[in-house]
């Protein structure tokens, strides 16, 4: 927010029913981590492994199609034939571990169409690396990832009616250790600052890093306060751009501030809409003057903080500002709103809220308001649902761990009301250190190693995709790490697995196009993650600002069950490299996935749909929109007969969906006479369900007739007054 289509490439169909297929493109890399052990580096070429050993397989078709025929070179004159039936295997014992890059399936007419790529260190203990749909027979080239000395074609789906038939099933690699394995642990950097009570000149530490990030919106600056556990006194930490302040206790109260932790708005001259970026987590504040002010917009967030006083979340003077998130917090006096025009609190206590403007929600919330809507436009859900909080860094004595918070069911309140919070630790040892510098390729071996990612304060350009692969792996960024995209390739890709753990980063798009910025799952994903979800939470998206950047669609969710919690994926409308075709993207978020649910959604100013939801049983908790300020004209936003596109829509196809507390808002400053047809779109079913839902006209710089689909009044009646329209509840 600042001061003042075509279709897509892919959707998967809709069902009532969990589906249980696999899938991916071939070549991408699904699954599990092959390595339980670290693996080393390989720099000789791959090669072919495979060719002569030991092969074994679930059945054969007869004696003329042993296992053995598959491995032994003889392209299209021997072959391993299956029994009539799936779930049939081959696989081949390369004689030792071996780094595997890639595998080909030459197949005869009986074919796999749908298969896993499995390796293992022991022939018993099986990971899945990749998983193939849609095969059509012929050659699969099928990239792979990780360590094994057994690697097999597990079969899961025949494409003929007769058994699996392959001439050649041959694996690449290296088996030289061409080079150490990364390790895991080190120091945090050089923009990591570590403080303990003991600690000299604090307070001129903090002014000095203020001072470099108060208005370094666009900047390349990067930091993150530590504090070690004790009491801090006299403190007046003010936050400026991609600036993180947090303790390093297990629990809120095990590190003390008697004093402030500030954001403001001098800087723009007390407007706080553009004070992004930033953070502050795990401490306790003891205000000096009673009330601590954190006047923020998109972009930053407040967790596991106890305020022993009041909240003002708005800056000095009152000036406007444009909303924000809370999570996991406990505020013993009350939060003031005052100017916010919109906010999301979750699983908190709060003792008491001030005011509304135009969108506030709460839920999990102690002490929050009592649903109003549409005035005061309060929306209150008594529990949330599903939660998971924020991985983070602690000390345990001497030893940094990070902490990854257990899953919480129809959560109130904190985690740590009564003590200890539930999860585990995981030692900073299994970690890689990313540091600035380090590239896409040793980030990706050392997820392959087996370590987690802790990034480190710094701009990382990527000339390739990191692929998080394995279950439960953690990536979190300290004080704001940006990661580019070089070349046009997507960021980050993650693995239709369970329980990874994404947070505490911004993507930043380059300027080459990018297809996508983060994916969740390939396509076609399916596994059941309801027990063990992935989570992405204060990882934001930037497309232009800093400079051009374009992507097509920014985030798509393919798994099933992940949680969004907090997130701004941002087209930009200010700073530098944006314009209508400057930084092109015409998606937001896109969730093909099943009982997806996002807590604190934030996507603004896209060229065509900010989000597009096609999976079924989603679930949305605050959902907060601008429009693209900078569509030239009433054409270029037509969407076949529909003037604009919707900022939220559930396709036609979708039978059950449930949000609450929705805005949208228009500030067409290029041309004010466009009008949008309404701001959210969705089909009329029993099952689809929007409550508390508002567009707003900022000043009669363009407008809605309607609030959802035909239903809600138009704005232009109210002109310049920037008076919402509400629906109270659809349909």
């Amino acid at each position: 927010m600042s001061s003042v289509g075509s279709p897509p490439a892919f959707r998967r169909p809709a069902s009532a029913a969990r589906r249980a297929t696999v899938g991916t493109l071939v070549a991408s890399l699904a699954g599990g981590l092959l390595a339980v052990l670290p693996a080393a580096t390989a720099h000789a070429a791959p090669t072919l492994l495979s060719q002569g050993k030991t092969a074994t397989a679930s059945s054969t078709e007869g004696a003329a199609y042993a296992a053995s025929a598959a491995v032994d070179g003889n392209l299209t004159g021997t072959r391993w034939a299956s029994q009539w039936t799936d779930a049939q295997w081959v696989q081949v014992d390369l004689g030792q571990s071996a780094t595997l890059s890639h595998a080909l399936l030459t197949w005869e007419g009986a074919y796999g169409k749908s298969y896993q790529i499995q390796a293992s260190e022991n022939g018993t203990d099986w990971r899945t690396v990749t998983t193939v749909t849609g095969g059509d027979g012929g050659t699969d080239d099928v990239t792979l990832s990780g360590t094994g000395r057994y690697v097999r074609m597990n079969g899961l789906t025949r494409g003929t009616g007769y058994g699996y038939s392959l001439w050649e099933f041959q694996v690449y690699g290296s088996t030289d250790g061409g080079g150490p394995t990364l390790p895991g642990g080190g120091d945090l950097g050089p923009n990591v600052h570590v403080l303990d009570p003991s600690t000299p000149n604090i307070q001129a530490k903090l002014d000095q890093v203020f001072q470099e990030q108060e208005s370094a919106q666009f900047g390349a600056g990067r930091h993150a306060f530590l504090l070690k556990p004790g009491t801090y006194n006299g403190l007046n930490a003010q936050i400026g751009f991609y600036t993180q302040i947090a303790g390093l206790g297990l629990r809120p109260g095990d590190t003390t501030i008697n004093g402030d932790v500030t954001v403001d708005a001098g800087w723009f001259n007390g407007n706080a809409t553009q004070n992004f970026w930033r953070g502050a987590e795990g401490l306790t504040l003891n205000p000096v003057n009673g009330t601590n002010r954190w006047a923020v917009s998109q972009a930053s967030s407040f967790r596991r903080m106890h305020v022993k006083g009041g909240l003002n979340l708005a800056p000095n003077g009152y000036g406007w500002a444009s909303g924000g998130y809370i999570a996991d917090s406990k505020v013993d006096g009350q939060v003031g709103n005052y100017s916010q025009q919109q906010w999301y609190t979750r699983d908190s206590s709060i003792g008491g809220w001030s005011n509304s403007v135009w969108n506030q929600t709460f839920s999990g919330v102690e002490g929050a308001p009592a649903t109003s809507f549409p005035e005061p436009r309060y929306t209150t859900l008594d529990t949330t649902p599903i939660s998971r909080e924020k991985p983070y860094l602690y000390l345990d004595g001497n030893e940094y761990k990070v902490f990854a918070p257990a899953k919480r069911v129809n959560a109130r309140g904190t985690s740590w009301a009564n003590g200890t919070p539930q999860g585990e630790s995981v030692p900073l040892s299994q970690f890689y250190v990313v540091k600035p510098g380090a590239t896409a390729a040793t980030i990706n071996q050392a997820l392959a190693q087996g370590l987690h990612l802790l990034f480190t304060p710094g701009v990382y350009h990527v000339d390739q995709t990191i692929h998080v692969n394995r279950a439960n792996t953690i990536v979190l960024g300290l004080g704001l790490a940006t990661i580019i995209p070089d070349n046009g390739v997507t960021a980050m890709k993650v693995a239709d697995v369970d329980g990874v753990r994404l947070a505490g980063f911004l993507i930043d798009a380059g300027p080459v196009n990018s297809p996508t910025l983060l994916e969740l799952g390939p396509q076609n994903s399916g596994a059941d993650h309801a027990a063990n979800p992935t989570t992405v939470q204060d990882v934001y998206i930037r497309i232009g600002g800093a400079g051009a950047g374009k992507a097509t669609t920014s985030v798509v969710v393919n798994s099933d069950d992940a949680i969004i919690d907090h997130t701004w994926v941002w087209r930009a409308d200010h700073g530098e490299g944006w314009g209508w075709e400057t930084n092109r993207a015409d998606y937001g978020v896109r969730v093909n996935g099943d009982d997806v649910l996002a807590t604190g959604l934030f996507v603004e100013h896209f060229n065509k749909y900010d989000v597009e939801w096609y999976g079924e049983r989603g679930r949305t908790i605050f959902y907060q929109n601008e429009k693209a300020y900078d569509a030239p004209n009433q054409a270029a936003i037509q969407n076949g007969t529909t003037k604009g596109y919707a900022a939220y829509r559930v396709d036609d196809s979708v039978n059950t969906h449930e949000a609450w507390g929705l805005g949208s808002y228009c500030n067409y400053n290029v041309d004010p006479t466009i009008v949008q047809d309404h701001g959210f779109k969705a089909p009329v079913k029993p099952g689809v369900k929007f409550h508390s839902l508002l567009v707003v006209s900022l000043g009669g710089m363009g407008h809605y007739n309607h609030v959802i689909n035909d239903t809600g009044a138009s704005t232009i009646p109210a002109g310049t007054s920037t008076v919402p329209s509400t629906v109270v509840s659809f349909p």
